[in-house]
């Protein structure tokens, strides 16, 4: 599958040297019909060695690079990609339609279901637009509005998490930002259905887990979870956002450590690169997750399913005093 055009982070840069290297080669055999072929051949090679040993010891700060990067595929494409038939509703019937959470009905594999997500832009008209998609409680509210229209009609609940955080200005504070959130967390609790959770990129605090206590929590293997930010938390242990990377790795917010500490139950795979690089295959490779889950969970009795959910989240949390 061809490789799309992206822009190149900045650990990227050595391969993006090497490609323009060969595309120059190849414009200069192109133009002079000089035989290349051996030489070609040896660039290719590196080029493929260079990017395995870049992205096979991506650190922490890399990955959260990778999943804030602009041309990763956002809620919407998933809702269109993964799931079909999205009708998208609007507003918590108490103040307004916040863009930054987007939702609706949809079908996985022909079943109905309730799909849920944060949503960024891709411009800067856009992340106005969505508020860079950082919701205001309005954004919370419409969300537990159509996880409880699910309830009613039985349909399971996927969400798609993707948010730096709740949006921290003074209108969010006016309108209780606090209380929205607080408010998702318990009543996810007790939803009558089977509820899956998808970290498609960031994955920030209290923002994220207003739509993320789940039965099953996925994440994207370049995807993170935390419950700040790096730059924040090196803002407050080290009075300096310099120190973002020592941050990103101390809060072991990746994929891998949060499937070691059983904080997330199953890491998606990506392409090598990320999932801007080929979102065909991620799209793929999240369908077949969530069908399986979803598979899993409705073997359950609503007792059970209710039980299950307690117990995941009260063993979280272990500590060695």
């Amino acid at each position: 599958m061809k490789r799309m055009k992206v822009t190149p982070l900045e650990f990227e840069k050595p391969i993006v040297e090497l490609e323009k290297k060969l595309q120059d080669m190849l414009a200069h055999v192109d133009e002079h019909k000089i035989d290349f072929e051996q030489e070609k051949t040896m660039l290719e090679n590196k080029i493929e060695q260079t990017r395995r040993e870049i992205y096979e010891s991506l650190t922490p700060w890399q990955r959260v690079q990778i999943a804030r990067h602009n041309r990763r595929p956002y809620s919407l494409d998933y809702m269109t990609h993964v799931l079909t038939d999205f009708i998208e509703l609007h507003g918590d019937r108490r103040y307004s339609d916040d863009k930054a959470i987007v939702g609706g009905f949809a079908r996985l594999e022909g079943e109905r279901v309730m799909a849920v997500g944060h949503q960024k832009g891709r411009d800067a008209k856009e992340n106005v637009k969505r508020n860079f998609g950082m919701s205001h409680p309005e954004g919370y509210r419409k969300a537990m509005r159509l996880m409880e229209l699910a309830g009613r009609f039985g349909l399971p609940i996927i969400t798609f998490i993707d948010t730096a955080g709740a949006y921290p200005g003074v209108g969010a504070e006016e309108r209780h930002i606090s209380e929205a959130i607080a408010v998702n967390l318990r009543e996810m609790t007790q939803l009558p259905v089977p509820t899956l959770g998808v970290v498609i990129g960031e994955g920030g605090s209290g923002g994220a887990l207003g739509i993320g206590v789940c039965d099953r929590i996925l994440i994207l293997e370049n995807a993170y979870y935390s419950v700040i930010s790096p730059e924040g938390c090196a803002a407050i242990l080290w009075k300096d956002r310099k120190f973002a990377a020592q941050a990103a790795e101390a809060l072991k917010m990746s994929a891998r450590d949060l499937r070691g500490l059983n904080l997330v139950d199953e890491v998606v795979p990506e392409p090598m690169g990320g999932a801007h690089h080929h979102p065909a295959e991620v799209y793929a490779n999240v369908k077949k997750a969530l069908v399986k889950n979803l598979a899993s969970l409705k073997k359950l009795s609503l007792e059970d399913l209710l039980d299950q959910r307690y117990a995941k989240y009260r063993d979280m949390g272990e500590y060695q005093e």
